[in-house]
């Protein structure tokens, strides 16, 4: 079944450049678009919801982080915005991810593909909650449990999974890592980094703490989608400040 998309922006060039990308994606498809966003706000909240929403941040009338505190309950909210500061906003606020303007192909793909694994988790809760891999012993595969993994690093052509008990080295790459690992539950934030987000004890600038008082930074390029990502699970007051 195809994801619905819907698209919100003021200007109608960034219009048109997404409803380009979505119609070379496969497995997407346009819900429709509006430039208004009162009337996108009604469309977006009705009886038929899109999949997901590309929302634009500054508006007139109606912004999108506010379109999001009204809508996210019933769609994806992806935020596209040509200002990086307001990265921290979104953090607070329930979005699936965080594109900045000008967005290229490649940066719209990583984020269908999230929503893809995420999809995919959604559908196969029954999961197993381990698997094998080969070690860097001839002829020996170790279980892994999933919940017991804290993060794991790439090392060359291979991956090391970090255990409290010990690391895992495995012929293996962090794309293959990813592509099983549940979405929902682990985040590649770093170039060589992926982690598991149960482990997460703090979140402070450019650096994440596991359990453990494993620290592992946060790689620039990965920021916003993190951020994003961790929105959905983060606590907050609807009280002004």
């Amino acid at each position: 079944m195809k994801q619905t998309c819907y698209i919100v922006d003021d200007e109608l060039h960034a219009v048109e450049m997404l409803i380009t990308y979505i119609a070379q994606t496969e497995g997407l498809e346009l819900a429709g678009y509006s430039t208004n966003p009162l009337v996108a706000l009604n469309e977006v909240t009705g009886d038929n919801p899109p999949d997901v929403t590309f929302l634009d941040v500054e508006m007139p009338e109606l912004s999108g982080l506010d379109f999001t505190e009204l809508a996210g309950s019933h769609t994806r909210i992806v935020l596209t915005t040509a200002y990086q500061e307001f990265a921290v906003a979104a953090f607070e606020k329930e979005v699936f991810d965080y594109l900045l303007k000008p967005i290229s192909y490649t940066r719209f793909r990583k984020c269908i593909q999230r929503i893809e694994r995420s999809n995919k988790t959604k559908a196969h809760r029954e999961k197993r909650d381990f698997f094998y891999v080969k070690s860097d012993i001839k002829g020996k595969a170790v279980k892994v449990r999933v919940n017991d993994i804290i993060y794991v690093e790439g090392a060359l052509n291979y991956v090391k999974i970090h255990q409290a008990k010990g690391a895992i080295l495995s012929y293996l790459t962090l794309s293959e890592m990813l592509q099983y690992l549940p979405a929902e539950q682990f985040s590649r934030i770093h170039h060589s980094f992926i982690i598991n987000n149960e482990k997460i004890t703090t979140i402070e600038g450019g650096r994440v703490t596991l359990e453990g008082h494993i620290y592992v930074t946060l790689g620039r390029s990965y920021k916003e989608t993190f951020l994003a990502q961790m929105s959905q699970s983060l606590l907050k007051s609807k009280r002004q400040p």
